[in-house]
């Protein structure tokens, strides 16, 4: 990406800026008081106890990733939503767009230098996460893995305020709509999946009555498939299985898939992650269409 002017340019007003500094202090000194509130609250307990929960920091763990998870999620599209409606906005992306650069370049820059502020605010959350080595239960793998989860995020979240911010004019109208698709996909895709389960259980409820037995169990169906999508429980996958619990898995079976085949399940994390990242693409090609000016005038003469 050195080779990319909008990358370069983007780099270098991130750098003067005072306002990547400023996330950063806001991003870490939130994630710090967390932690070293939940440590003063352990120690407080061992005082009065005479013992150490170390459970306690795989809960610090959790309640610490969980934080940057939503921080990261809602932090993108912020960052992203005026990249290139901001542009329009001062009249400069009719002057991009005459240069040499293309399309292409234009996004793909803009959604480079993001997600190089994304990776500094993850990496200088390190020593937060590393406060959990000290008595141990977590591996560097899981914070691999962990880490890994958090691009995909910050690239499906990106995608969405790059995509809105290249369809509209304002940037305040970009912002709305990223963080409404957001909510969309978090809620979403849940609350298909909980409104179709209580339709079938309702009629299987009746039919229950009419032959006196419940000879089926109640699951969504294919919508079950949805929730692939759904970041937020592709985390509390991730999560729980570096804890050591099953509880993601068996709370997905009770509320809406039976009969979902275990190969699903144990292949939920990379299929979800592909898929997400599936996505992202999609919404940046989008984004690349809706930027090039000679996209409106192929479809007319198609026409």
């Amino acid at each position: 990406m050195r080779g990319n002017p909008v990358y370069r340019r983007e780099r270098k007003v991130s750098s003067r800026s005072i306002r990547l500094p400023l996330i950063m202090l806001t991003f870490n000194g939130i994630l710090a008081f967390v932690a070293l509130l939940n440590m003063y609250s352990m120690s407080a307990q061992a005082q009065v106890t005479a013992e150490i929960q170390y459970s306690g920091f795989l809960e610090l763990y959790v309640f610490v990733a969980l934080i940057e998870f939503l921080m990261l999620f809602f932090i993108m599209p912020a960052l992203t939503a005026g990249s290139i409606s901001g542009e329009r906005e001062r009249k400069t992306l009719d002057l991009m767009l005459v240069t040499q650069m293309t399309p292409g370049e234009i996004v793909f820059g803009k959604l480079f230098s993001s997600m190089q502020s994304m990776v500094l605010l993850v990496i200088s959350s390190f020593p937060v996460f590393f406060l959990v080595f000290v008595y141990g239960g977590i591996q560097i793998k899981d914070l691999g893995l962990l880490f890994l989860l958090y691009l995909v995020v910050a690239l499906l979240s990106a995608s969405f305020g790059i995509c809105f911010s290249a369809l509209c004019r304002r940037s305040a109208i970009a912002t709305a709509m990223s963080y409404g698709f957001l909510g969309l996909l978090l809620v979403g895709t849940y609350a298909v999946n909980a409104l179709i389960w209580s339709m079938v259980q309702m009629g299987a409820a009746r039919y229950a009555n009419q032959v006196g037995s419940m000879a089926f169990q109640v699951n969504s169906g294919g919508f079950f498939y949805l929730l692939l999508l759904n970041p937020a429980l592709t985390f509390y996958q991730v999560i729980s299985g570096q804890v050591g619990s099953r509880e993601a898995s068996s709370l997905l079976l009770k509320w809406f898939g039976n009969r979902v085949p275990n190969p699903v399940l144990n292949a939920w994390i990379p299929v979800s992650i592909g898929l997400q990242c599936l996505l992202a693409v999609v919404f940046l090609l989008v984004a690349v269409w809706a930027v090039d000016p000679m996209a409106g005038r192929k479809i007319k003469k198609k026409g």
